[in-house]
């Protein structure tokens, strides 16, 4: 996704919009207060569930919280994947179909079958419209992304395959952060 890099916001904004979500004015932002200064571009919340994902990225301190340094980063992450977004959304329809999600997969190096791409898109469709929205398709790629690592882990000669037996399997998806 480095191609879609955007520079890092001016300092003085990104402290503005801060102040203006940390309600509670602990110098930290946790997942509703993030909400309130997110948009997935359609006027609707953002997903609390990427909210999440996000806060436990970038939670340096493991409180579910983010402080104003990590939320410039958490800023520039989100508006790196708008440009990304952006770029797959062909159409410019505001949302990402199954075709344009197999591209940006592909593109990403993945080799998915248009059985799993559509077992994506049926997963991460909030509103069971055949599409995933701009907050969903970071889910979506932070989701894939962790399990796809996970999985490289076991699979030490690159193959596709691991044998793998139930417990350890159980052990590996519980255990990651998503």
């Amino acid at each position: 996704m480095s191609q879609f890099s955007s520079p890092m916001p001016n300092r003085d904004f990104l402290w503005d919009v801060f102040q203006r979500v940390d309600r509670d004015r602990s110098g930290f932002i946790n997942a509703d207060e993030l909400g309130l200064a997110l948009s997935n571009g359609t006027w609707s919340p953002f997903n609390p569930e990427t909210i999440r994902l996000m806060i436990g990225m970038f939670d340096r301190n493991g409180r579910g919280q983010v402080s104003f340094e990590d939320f410039g980063a958490l800023w520039k992450y989100v508006t790196d994947w708008q440009n990304c977004f952006r770029s797959y959304d062909r159409d410019n329809s505001g949302n990402i179909d199954q075709n344009e999600l197999k591209i940006a997969l592909t593109s990403f190096g993945y080799r998915i079958s248009d059985k799993v791409i559509g077992l994506l898109v049926r997963k991460f469709d909030r509103h069971g419209n055949g599409t995933i929205l701009f907050d969903d398709f970071i889910q979506c790629c932070i989701v894939l992304y962790t399990l796809t690592s996970a999985f490289r882990q076991r699979d030490t000669d690159q193959d596709g395959y691991i044998t793998i037996h139930y417990e350890d399997f159980l052990t590996m998806v519980f255990s990651l952060k998503i």
